[in-house]
């Protein structure tokens, strides 16, 4: 009855609030009195009439329902899955872009544990692989086996493990018994299936043909099949059967562990096996009961005494351990011996080989080169297993031209050769003017030099002729007060300077150098400048004299008298600077004679 005055009252209310007929004072009075009848606040009231009056959608609505109506769609099909999957993709995408971090950190709890198991699987299954290949690696069925591997291209390890197999259960179906399709179905590792529905299907049809074609009991079916190394072991139950994939010969106990999977089967899922409409996905329970039926079991090696097998072998190692090490040794020095052939100059390897224990090398050699023989002894190796052939060449390498240079041209001591990769011979130092001459006329003959550079070399005469122009422009000769006489001592000098002048002029004559030599007196400020410069000149003229009786050439002489114009240089006191400035001093001037 309440039911019924609510319906009628909304319906009421909503008449009322589509009339315009009716004052304000009477809507407010029945929105007070629907209110209270539907124990609804007026202001939640007021929202009620307006979704009322909105037909549309509202998107609180759809979040509301939206968790539920996933749910529902995805127990019906996997159309909803496969929609949203490039949503979802792009949505990673985005993700990763923006921030991968967030991904990474999601995934790292899985990523780790997943990894060691792999890791932890792969390595196990190594190990027995490689227990198994090296317990029979010795045995006599290992050559047949080893033809086997080659003739099948298979590896002998899978040989070894095929051939020491007692059984092994592949493949694992569980197959609903009335409609004859597929559950489950587990395989064993790196071992290669084809299509298990359709494998499902064959053995139900094989079950229904034996059931039609023969006279049968109710309830009895095919509990064996072979197929060459295969065989096929199927249980039953009530509802659903196990069909077994087997390699080898498998014991009786088998079954039991087959029977015992069915029926653990039937206890946890009998519901869902009945209940049976296509769906598959709740049969991942199963897989752990299915699981315990992929049994492998190989053959237990016996053991046998390997002492003299294993001692043969030891020697055998040994030996080829020792021959390994002196071989490697002896080409590790070969290979030396070459590579400090090739980097030595002057030397070019052509051919190199190595047979019956001796080694065979042809090349050319610079007779200038370092000997080859040195070098094998640099490197250990037996001289006597070495067989050289060197043929002669020019090598125009800049230090073996060199040494033809030095060879050729002799020169001094204070004179050096070089010649640069432009087969360019410079001379730097000091040398005689006849070797220098001598060296511009032979370079031409040593092969390789392209140029002569001689403008860093000075001609020792040169050097020569300026130290004894430096000698005689550091003589002075001192005189008397208003005289032409020495002071006492000074005559002593005056056979030193004769032999230097003379050497002077006699190194300039073969220089082909034009000299002068002035011979210039000097007085103090004493008397009058008149006096002075007669007295200046006379000072000179005697020195002059002096050399012209020495038999120097007069014409390179030159006497000049310039009274006190140039003065003493040297600080020195009053007294002695009187005494120096009556002197006589000279000074040298050296030109070159025109062509």
């Amino acid at each position: 009855m309440c039911e019924y005055s609510t319906n009628q009252i909304s319906k009421a209310s909503s008449e009322g609030l589509n009339s315009n007929s009716q004052n304000s004072e009477i809507n407010d009075e029945l929105t007070i009195l629907r209110s209270l009848l539907l124990d609804i606040e007026p202001t939640e009231l007021k929202k009620l009439y307006e979704r009322l009056k909105n037909t549309q959608i509202q998107p609180k609505d759809i979040g509301d329902m939206l968790p539920e109506a996933v749910i529902l769609r995805s127990k019906q099909d996997k159309q909803l899955g496969e929609v949203m999957v490039s949503t979802v993709e792009e949505a990673i995408e985005v993700s990763v872009k923006q921030n991968y971090n967030v991904l990474a950190d999601t995934l790292f709890p899985v990523i780790g544990p997943a990894t060691r198991k792999a890791i932890s699987t792969a390595l196990e299954e190594m190990m027995q692989s490689m227990n198994q290949t090296l317990e029979h690696s010795l045995s006599p069925e290992s050559f047949k086996w080893r033809l086997e591997a080659q003739r099948t291209g298979k590896s002998f390890a899978e040989i070894v493990l095929l051939r020491t197999l007692v059984y092994r259960v592949e493949q694992i179906f569980l197959i609903h018994k009335e409609s004859g399709l597929l559950l489950q179905h587990l395989v064993t590792k790196q071992v290669v299936i084809q299509d298990p529905d359709l494998v499902a299907a064959m053995l139900t049809a094989i079950q229904d043909f034996i059931k039609d074609s023969f006279s049968v009991q109710k309830g009895d079916g095919v509990k064996s099949l072979r197929f060459g190394e295969l065989v096929i072991w199927i249980e039953e139950g009530p509802q659903a059967l196990i069909a077994g994939i087997i390699r080898g010969n498998p014991p009786q106990e088998l079954r039991l562990i087959l029977q015992k999977a069915i029926e653990k089967i039937h206890l946890n899922l009998s519901r869902e096996i009945k209940n049976f409409t296509g769906e598959i996905e709740v049969f991942e329970a199963s897989k752990r009961y299915l699981e315990d039926c992929l049994i492998v079991q190989y053959e237990s090696a016996t053991k046998k005494n390997y002492t003299y097998a294993w001692a043969l072998f030891g020697a055998i190692a040994i030996a080829c351990g020792i021959w390994s090490f002196f071989t490697i040794r002896e080409q590790i020095r070969w290979q030396s011996y070459l590579q400090k052939l090739n980097s030595q100059p002057g030397i070019i390897v052509i051919n190199s080989k190595q047979s019956f224990g001796k080694y065979f090398i042809t090349g050319i050699r610079d007779p200038l080169a370092v000997d080859p023989n040195i070098l094998i002894e640099q490197t250990n190796l037996n001289p006597k297993t070495v067989i050289s052939q060197w043929k002669p060449y020019l090598s125009l390498e800049p230090e073996f031209t060199t040494k033809r240079a030095k060879e050729l041209l002799h020169p001094p001591a204070t004179a050096s050769l070089k010649v640069d990769k432009n087969g360019i011979l410079s001379a730097t130092g000091y040398a005689s003017r006849q070797w220098i001459l001598e060296a511009q006329k032979l370079w031409y003959f040593i092969p390789g030099i392209t140029q002569f550079q001689d403008k860093n070399i000075v001609e020792i005469e040169l050097t020569q002729l300026e130290i004894y122009k430096k000698q005689i422009e550091q003589k002075i000769l001192f005189f008397s007060e208003g005289t032409t006489e020495f002071i006492p001592g000074e005559v002593t000098k005056l056979p030193n300077l004769a032999i230097s002048i003379r050497q002077f002029l006699d190194i300039a004559n073969y220089l082909g150098k034009n000299v002068q030599i002035q011979i210039i007196g000097h007085t103090n400020n004493t008397g009058t400048e008149q006096k002075n410069i007669i007295l200046s000149q006379a000072r000179a003229e005697k020195i002059l004299s002096y050399l012209k009786s020495q038999e120097i050439n007069p014409n390179q002489l030159k006497a000049i008298g310039v009274s006190y114009s140039q003065p003493f240089q040297l600080e020195v006191t009053s007294e002695s600077k009187n005494i120096r400035s009556r002197r006589v001093s000279f000074k040298v001037f050296i030109t070159n004679k025109p062509n």
